[in-house]
């Protein structure tokens, strides 16, 4: 029954989730912020719904490990999703073609809200209240990353070398004939619905880590946070095959700045002191996993290869395989 639950609320969560970035397209149109901005900011954060209330639902049931791995897994698998994504689109890298000086600012943006609870851990363990200090610096990093994002749309200060493979968002016109409102009420629904799954998601894997004898770590990094990824892998896919490549790119990073985020929010909801200091070494371990593939796509955005192995760029290579790698490592010690 467990396994049951578990398996329909992925499948319910891949389905509703999948139907966001049609929406998040044409609101990117209709609002005038861009693929990149809305990608990262409205579908970044709509498809991660279904984790946040895991890592919150599991850090309140004082189940530390789980929320965790939960949030740090879920930025991996989604970073992950880019190369499978890549694989996809067979016309060029997809790193190349979907150039934006908006993605390139969050994606370091990123590394900083990840590399925060680092310090933390290192840090004595000081929670007034049970809330550790750097939880409300990472909350007000992600904002000023948000208006940041936004000022670069506006004044960018950097624009990307414009060549036949570049796919622009105004190459794309939408014509849905639905109005503003109905889209934006549509698009709270599928976060409501994806929302609850995530709490069902959250619920089912602690009970089977605790059934099977899995660790929390394994369970929260390859279970839970794949499942609650679904929707990204999803969308992803989605926006790649529909040519809007900037919101495929923005909406990983966004979730993954968001995913971020339930660290901090896993801090306020676990009452047992500094959630930074209630996990292990494979917490830490997927840490730094999710700084070297931050780094790397970082890196693939820069450089703008057209076409690699396979007709993929070298950067999707060395993200599949260190996904590959770590969840092997983590699976063989149990």
């Amino acid at each position: 029954m467990l396994l049951l639950l578990f398996g329909g609320a992925a499948v319910l969560i891949a389905w509703f989730g999948s139907k966001m970035a049609g929406i998040a397209d044409i609101l990117a149109d209709r609002t005038g912020l861009g693929e990149a901005l809305i990608g990262s900011v409205l579908l970044g954060a709509g498809t991660s719904i279904s984790g946040i209330v895991t890592s919150i639902s599991t850090a309140s049931g004082g189940a530390p490990e789980l929320a965790v791995s939960n949030a740090l897994g879920g930025i991996a698998a989604q970073t992950m999703f880019l190369a499978l994504a890549d694989i996809g689109y067979r016309k060029v890298n997809l790193e190349h073609a979907g150039a934006s000086a908006v993605n390139l600012g969050q994606a370091t943006m990123l590394i900083v809200l990840v590399t925060i609870p680092l310090l933390a851990f290192a840090a004595p363990p000081f929670a007034p209240f049970g809330i550790h200090p750097v939880t409300p610096i990472m909350i007000g990093a992600y904002l000023i990353a948000l208006h940041n994002a936004h000022r670069i749309k506006l004044a960018p200060m950097w624009k990307p070398e414009k060549t036949a493979e570049t796919r622009s968002e105004d190459d794309d016109q939408e014509h849905d004939p639905r109005s503003t409102l109905v889209l934006a009420l549509s698009f709270a629904g599928l976060v409501a619905i994806v929302g609850s799954c995530g709490w069902v998601v959250g619920e089912t894997g602690l009970a089977l880590s605790e059934r099977l004898g899995i660790s929390q770590g394994v369970v929260g990094a390859l279970g839970t946070a794949v499942v609650t990824s679904l929707p990204e892998l999803v969308t992803t896919i989605a926006a790649v095959r529909a040519g809007a490549l900037q919101l495929a790119i923005g909406g990983i990073i966004g979730g993954n700045m968001f995913d971020a985020l339930f660290l901090a929010a896993s801090d306020i909801a676990y009452r047992d002191g500094s959630i930074y200091h209630a996990i292990s070494e494979r917490s830490l371990f997927w840490l730094a996993i999710v700084i070297v593939m931050t780094a790397i796509l970082l890196i693939g955005l820069l450089r703008r290869e057209k076409q690699g192995p396979g007709g993929i760029g070298w950067e999707s290579v060395l993200l599949l395989a260190i996904w590959l790698g770590g969840a092997g490592l983590q699976v063989s010690l149990g």
